[in-house]
């Protein structure tokens, strides 16, 4: 089974996401550093259908100025916007599987989608 990560290093969360992963052989991980090769606006909105989630549900609010910029009551083409803009307003991290995407807090529910 192949899984795409976005991938935030120094989040003790996304960390232990892709330990689960590395540590399952029957996964095939492609590891995506999201700060640094951010997702596309198509591709944030396709992620967020896929886990069945807003896009103001995957924003990322604290240590961000999200609250400040009023994205949390922003209509959704707006949030994916900002996130792609600024990564940063992504929260972490997203595994992608073919059995589908999940916000991995915690991140015990990867398990749902191997």
């Amino acid at each position: 089974m192949k899984a795409t990560i976005w991938h935030n290093p120094k989040c003790g969360t996304s960390r232990k996401t892709l330990a689960i992963l590395e540590n399952l052989s029957k996964v095939d991980v492609t590891v995506v550093e999201y700060l640094k090769d951010p997702p596309t606006v198509e591709k944030l909105a396709q992620l967020f259908k896929d886990a069945g989630m807003e896009p103001s549900e995957g924003l990322r609010l604290r240590g961000t100025d999200a609250e400040e910029r009023g994205l949390p009551d922003a209509d959704g083409e707006t949030v994916l916007r900002a996130m792609a803009a600024d990564p940063i307003l992504i929260n972490r991290p997203l595994v992608e599987t073919e059995k589908g995407v999940r916000l991995c807090r915690p991140q015990d529910i990867v398990l749902e989608i191997l």
